[in-house]
Formats: C-alpha cells, sequence, structure tokens
C-alpha cells in the first residue's frame, strides 16, 4: 500500500481422558522422560555465625504483590522494627532473602515501597559483603542508632526458589510473637486410594519440609482458615469438609512424623508464609509421633469448575472463564492476565494503585482459580484499551467479588500504563509432564514431542507438521509454561530430537488456542495422515516470554470515513494491485469512475515486543507501481458485510508494508519502510494508514444503499503470534443511501459485553444528531 513521499504501506482422543487413573505422584516412575528431572541439590549449609553476634529474626511485611517480597522487619530486643535504605544494596538483600530460606534476591526497594513500618528502625547505614550468614553479621551504626525516619524503610523483592534442605532456626520461637512460617516446602499428600488416582489432588494430608524430611501438622490447632490458605496455594478457590472418622482409623495405623509447630492464617493470605506461627505443639520427645492425642491436618479442596475431577470428558473443552463479570487478557498461561472488569457493559482496566496480593487473590478466586501467586503492575502483560473501571482497590480477602471490595471509580492520575493484572495459582495437572521440546538450540524452542498411549503402553514421538500453525503453537508453550509461542515450524529435519521418539503419533492438530494441553485440540487419534511422513516433517516451536499486541484504533475510523469518486486513470496502480473490485475491468478507463469508501486506520501495539512480519526479507515482495516492498501480503481484511454477515463489497487492498508511523513518549522508531528498511511495529507505536493513501479503501461502486457492517481484520490468518487475538476485529454499523455515508458505533471485538455488541450491530439508527433514529 502505498504511502506519502515514496513509503508503502473434539471427536478428539485425550491423553488426559485414556488415563484418568493416573495422579501426579505415578509420573515419578515412568522412565520415558529423564531431562525433566535434575540432580539433587546439596543440602544447604549456612555459613558461620561469630558466636558474638545476637540472634534476630526476620520477616516481610508491608503490601506485598508476591510472598517472597516485602519490607525487611527484624526482631530484635523483644520488638519487631525495620531498617533503614541509607547504604543498603543488592549484597544486604541477599544476606535477608538467605536467611529466610530464598536462593537469592533480585531486587531491593528504598523509601518504604511497601509501605511504612512501626516500631524502632533497628539498623541504619547498613553494610553486607553478601558472604554473611544472618543480617545481624553485617556492619551498621548499632542497634537502634539511626536518624532515619519510617519513610526510607527498606525492603527487598526475593528470588521464589527456596534453598533446598533448609531448616528454620527455631532457637528464639518461644520469644517472638507475629512470626510468619517458614518452611521449605509444602504439599498435600493424597491418603485415601479414590484421592491418589485423582488428578489434581485435591484432599489428603498437609506436609512440610524441614531439611529433607516431610512431616504431618497436628491438627489440634488446625482451622478451616489455615485448609482455605493451603488450597488456595494449589489453585484451588475454597475449602469443604472430609469425613473425619476414615482418617482417624487410616492414623491409627501409622506413627506420623510432626512439625513442631501450628499456623495461624486469617484466610485472606495467598501464601502460607503471610500466617503466623500458632503455639507449638506438645511431641513426645523420645518418639516424635504423637501432638496430645491429636491427629495429622487434613484439607479437602474445592477446584474451579474447569480443573474439576468429576469425569474426564471435561478436560476435552476448550478453557472458558467462570465468571462473566471479571476476565484476565493478555496472559501467556492459564490463570495469567490483564485485569478487565465489566461495568455498563463495557470492558474496563483496573489501575495498580494499592493492587496487592489480597486484592489480586479475590480476583483469581473469582475466577475459579487459587489464590494469587502475583499481583503485576505496570502494565507488564499488556496494555488494555477503554476505560479505567477501578483504583485504589482495597480488598480484605474475604469478598465473593473484586466487584465488593472498596475502590475508588474514580481514575484520574492513571492511564493504561498502570493497568494491573495477576497471576494465578493454579492446580498441578501433570500436562507437562505429557509434552516436551527437543533438538532446539535452548530450552524454549524444538521439536515437540508428545506422550501417548499405543497398545497398553506409553511413548513418546513426534507430531506431523502438516498445518501446523502458530494457535497449535501458543497451545504447546503454553502447557509447557513458557510464554507464547513466536513460530511455528512445519519442519524439524535441523532439529535432532530424541531418536526413540522418531515416530510421528500425533496428526490433524487443529487447535481454538485456548485449550489446556495439545491433547484437548482436536486431531487424527490413532488412525494418523501425515501425507509428508516421516520426522523431518516433525512439528516444532519457538516459545518467548513477550508477544506483542496489535490493536486499531475505531475512534480514528470513525471519524475519517467518506465516500470519494475516483476517475479510473488515476487507478492504475490500484488495478495492478487488486484494489478494486471485478467490475472495474469493464469501466471507461477514461471517462469511468469508481466509488470509494475510504478512511485512516491507526493501528497501535499495545503488547510488550515488537510486531514483526513472519518471512525475512528474502521473501518480502516487490510492487513496482508503488516501488516499494510489502512484508505482509495478507494484514488486513477490510470488508463491508450485510447485517447477516456476508460480504457484499470486493476491492481492497490487504498487503501491507510495517514501519512506527508515531511512537508514546519516548520510545524511538526503529522501523521504515523507504529504502528496503526493516519492517514492523515497535512496542508503544503505531503504524497509520492516511485515508488518501492508494488502496486504503473498501470499493463499493457495485454496492446498493441499505444498512451495513464494516469490518477491519488485523493479522486475519495468525501469522504473527500476539499477546490477544480477540481486540483484532474493529466492527461499525454502516449506512450508505447512495450519496453519503455514516459510520457509527464502532467498536473493537471484545470491548463489551456480548449483549451490548449485538445492539450495536443491530440497531438501525445513530446515537447522535447525523442521523435520526427509527
Amino acid at each position: 500500500m502505498e504511502r506519502p513521499g515514496g513509503s508503502c504501506l473434539c471427536g478428539c482422543l485425550s491423553v488426559l481422558a485414556l488415563l484418568p487413573a493416573l495422579s501426579l505422584a505415578q509420573y515419578g516412575s515412568w522412565p520415558h522422560y529423564p531431562e525433566y528431572f535434575q540432580q539433587p541439590a546439596p543440602e544447604y549449609h549456612r555459613p558461620q555465625v561469630p558466636s558474638d553476634v545476637v540472634k534476630i529474626q526476620l520477616r516481610l511485611a508491608g503490601q506485598k504483590r508476591k510472598h517472597s517480597e516485602g519490607r525487611v522487619e527484624v526482631y530484635y530486643d523483644g520488638q519487631w522494627g525495620t531498617v533503614c535504605d541509607d547504604d543498603f544494596s543488592i549484597h544486604a538483600a541477599h544476606v535477608v532473602c538467605r536467611e529466610l530460606g530464598y536462593v537469592e534476591a533480585k531486587s531491593w526497594t528504598p523509601s518504604s515501597s511497601y509501605g511504612k513500618g512501626e516500631g524502632p528502625i533497628w539498623l541504619d547505614n547498613v553494610y553486607c559483603t553478601g558472604n554473611e550468614g544472618t543480617l545481624a553479621a553485617c556492619s551498621s551504626n548499632g542497634w537502634g542508632v539511626t536518624d532515619c525516619k519510617h519513610t526510607e524503610d527498606v525492603g527487598v523483592v526475593c528470588s521464589d526458589k527456596r534453598i533446598p534442605g533448609f531448616k528454620f532456626d527455631n532457637s528464639l520461637i518461644n520469644n517472638i510473637e507475629n512470626m510468619n512460617i517458614q518452611v521449605e516446602d509444602i504439599r498435600i499428600r493424597a491418603i485415601l486410594s479414590a484421592y491418589r488416582r485423582r488428578t489434581p489432588v485435591t484432599e489428603g494430608y498437609v506436609e512440610v519440609k524441614e531439611g529433607k524430611t516431610w512431616k504431618q501438622i497436628c491438627d489440634r490447632h488446625w482451622t478451616a482458615k489455615n485448609s482455605r490458605v493451603v488450597c488456595g496455594m494449589f489453585g484451588f478457590p475454597g475449602e469443604k469438609s472430609y469425613n473425619a472418622k476414615v482418617y482417624k482409623m487410616f492414623a491409627a495405623r501409622k506413627k506420623q512424623r510432626y512439625w513442631p509447630f501450628s499456623m495461624d492464617c486469617t484466610g485472606t493470605e495467598a501464601h502460607i508464609s503471610s500466617c503466623r506461627l500458632g503455639p507449638q505443639v506438645s511431641l513426645d520427645p523420645v518418639k516424635n509421633v504423637t501432638c496430645e492425642n491429636g491427629l495429622p491436618a487434613v484439607v479437602s479442596c474445592v477446584p474451579g469448575q474447569v480443573f474439576s475431577p468429576d469425569g474426564p470428558s471435561r478436560f476435552r473443552k476448550a478453557y472458558k472463564p467462570e465468571q462473566p463479570l471479571v476476565r484476565l487478557r493478555g496472559g501467556a498461561n492459564v490463570g495469567e492476565g490483564r485485569v478487565e472488569v465489566l461495568k455498563n457493559g463495557e470492558w474496563g482496566t483496573v489501575c495498580d494503585d494499592k493492587w496487592d496480593l489480597v486484592s489480586a487473590s479475590v480476583v483469581c478466586r473469582e475466577l475459579g482459580f487459587g489464590s494469587a501467586k502475583e499481583a503485576i503492575t505496570g502494565s507488564r502483560l499488556g496494555q488494555g484499551i477503554g476505560p479505567i473501571h477501578l483504583n485504589e482497590i482495597e480488598c480484605t480477602g474475604n469478598e465473593k467479588s473484586i466487584i465488593d471490595c472498596k475502590f475508588n471509580a474514580e481514575s484520574q492520575g492513571c492511564n493504561h500504563e498502570e493497568d494491573a493484572g495477576v497471576r494465578c495459582n493454579i492446580p498441578a495437572m501433570g500436562f507437562q509432564k505429557r509434552l516436551r521440546l527437543n533438538g532446539g538450540r535452548n530450552p524454549y524452542e524444538g521439536r515437540v514431542e508428545v506422550l501417548v498411549e499405543r497398545n497398553g503402553s506409553l511413548v513418546w514421538g513426534t507430531v506431523c507438521g502438516e498445518n501446523w500453525g502458530i494457535v497449535e503453537a501458543m497451545v504447546v508453550c503454553r502447557q509447557l509454561g513458557l510464554g507464547f509461542a513466536s513460530n511455528a515450524f512445519q519442519e524439524t529435519w535441523y532439529w535432532h530430537g530424541n531418536i526413540n521418539a522418531n515416530k510421528v503419533v500425533m496428526s490433524g492438530v487443529k487447535c481454538s488456542g485456548t485449550e489446556l494441553s495439545l491433547a484437548h485440540c482436536r486431531h487424527d487419534g490413532e488412525d494418523l495422515a501425515c501425507p509428508e511422513g516421516g520426522v523431518q516433517h516433525g512439528a516444532g516451536v519457538a516459545c518467548s516470554e513477550t508477544a506483542p499486541d496489535l490493536v486499531l484504533s475505531a475512534e480514528m475510523v470513525q471519524q475519517s470515513t467518506y465516500l470519494e469518486d475516483r476517475p479510473m486513470f488515476m487507478l492504475q496502480c490500484a488495478m495492478e494491485e487488486n484494489c478494486l473490485a471485478a467490475s472495474a475491468a469493464s469501466t471507461n478507463p477514461t471517462t469511468g469512475y469508481r466509488r470509494l469508501l475510504r478512511f485512516s486506520s491507526q493501528i497501535h501495539n499495545n503488547g510488550q515486543s515488537d510486531f514483526r512480519p513472519k518471512n525475512g526479507r528474502h521473501a518480502w515482495i516487490w510492487h513496482d507501481c508503488h516501488r516499494h516492498y510489502h512484508s505482509m501480503e495478507v494484514f488486513t481484511h477490510y470488508d463491508l458485510l450485510n447485517l447477516n454477515g456476508t460480504k457484499v463489497a470486493e476491492g481492497h487492498k490487504a498487503s501491507f508494508c510495517l514501519e512506527d508511523t508515531e511512537c508514546e513518549g519516548d520510545i524511538q522508531k526503529s522501523y521504515e519502510c523507504a529504502n528496503f528498511g526493516e519492517q514492523g511495529i515497535t512496542m508503544g507505536c503505531w503504524d497509520m494508514y492516511r485515508h488518501d493513501i492508494d488502496c486504503q479503501w473498501v470499493d463499493i461502486t457495485d454496492v446498493p444503499p441499505g444498512d451495513y457492517l464494516f469490518q477491519v481484520v488485523i493479522n486475519p490468518n495468525y501469522e504473527v503470534a500476539e499477546s490477544d487475538y480477540t481486540n483484532n476485529v474493529m466492527k461499525c454499523r454502516t449506512r450508505y443511501d447512495g450519496h453519503r455515508i455514516w459510520m457509527y458505533n464502532c467498536h473493537i471485538g471484545g470491548s463489551f459485553s456480548e449483549e451490548t455488541e449485538k445492539k450495536f450491530e443491530h440497531f438501525s439508527g445513530l446515537i447522535n444528531n447525523q442521523l435520526s433514529t427509527r
């Protein structure tokens, strides 16, 4: 497309359904995927602490967005206090995180970013080398010697990974109030045979790992609130009662090994590390097997509908959110995305002011997931469109919906660069065990190999690459937890996978893009059909943690639309480009004209990476008439439809060059069409196609007067991966009286509720003074 100045424009066979009796624990004994197991890490030995260093305890407090971050608080001299940010460094942060059982620190934050603490400021001008075994061993001004205020309280962000073999130092536990729980790991161990055979495991003993040993928790001080927190950590929105008599019978058969503490949760915590330690449990000092005649604590969790184990057929269906008032957009994985809420029929975003784990957990549970793993800020999952409905959300954690929380309806001072998002805990379904990538240059790419049942045995094999596309690749990357797909490969002869998986075992794969697993997509089952055949044509993928997200400005289209009667002698290039209807061939080239519906389009990249054409420069097509290259032959579709959705006009351009016309703020342009430059759209930039550019139209010469729908679809064939395809469609109601045209109710797909969109598309009149309603 020419630019000014020379630029251009389930009848399926599910592996899960076949193996309903296999629990996650049983996968551990299969010999088919040794590359997924790592050598056990050596036992952690805390650095030796000099005998003259005072014993302290640490905790992370404040307005957290992850359980592994927060304001650093120190227990010293019988009181909790904070640490000043003066001279604090990443080395000091490493010491703090390791003292709390995390592998390392990712960053640290000054200026009370997690809120102002209370009590004394115990440490100031802290200097650590990073090798100390405790923060108390680092140099400082001395205990309580400071000129700081609580506005300078320091915080840390620790790695999510725990130190293997880490053992909590409980030497001061009897003297400390409000101490956070610190354990290496926690699990639900199914005891009853009915639950051992289920995926996911929803009921069993709660066990914590201390050193190398798994220990039960005495139920003497156990509450339903504790169960709610544990269930939330494992991806379940709620808990329910269980048959205590059965577990009492099982407990009597075997001596238990108990953890010496109890938990005291409020039920609103996103992770047990935010709960407090309860009373110590009285254990038999010799046998360590009793808890005052109590029993091991048991939880029975209620899964969200999509994860319910009640019948394998449920998993064949694509994932659909349960709650229509809240949704997640732009996330790579299930239970992850930008938070959007429905208000007055229109979807809008949430400002990240005061956004924390408690509020994020309300959203996650509302959608049928567990508690929040992370409360995401700063539009890290892409920018939304439309209004910002909620600001300064403050939830208690007990609300059924985010709209029940306290919030500020005014969004002044907020913009879409502050859109809030979540990563929710979801149940362990074992899907990652049934798929792997092999032969790639890094763990994010390779030939796709799947685990299927053949003749009663489980075998690895490849997937036929015929008709393999980016949508199928998206499902693979999601299933493996590797983010989005950046490329889908139909041939992988250059990647040498596992020699024991060279046989094609799956073909005819067709996904909708929302499936939890590749096995949930439509495919041929055991009757394979792979015409090319052979392992060389096995499907492959390349995954990426980020993706672009293109969105068309509906307002720009609506405001710029007009009609032009253009003489045929000015449309020579358009004829060559097939931008006109077929009847143009019989139009008099000197006296004839074509009636064109013209408009401007502005395509924004709201995602987290650049939008690049699928083909490399070697495959771009030279358009001699316009003297430029087109990098995508099918980038958009412009269509005029009748109200039944049938196309009524032809003659428009689909191929484009891609470049940065303008960018937000201080973002630099990276792409331009001129001089065979690199093509694409930088994140935070937009590509502008003006109404007066050749082929930026729809030829409506042969269209009779009437009411129509005007539709623009970006990236219609899904050739390039995006984080959200639902916003690639724009529709407008259109009225044409034979002389004039009106474009109204223009909107992006998915911006409104289904009911509202239907009203927009079938409402016969305008809602302003351009044309009266009928």
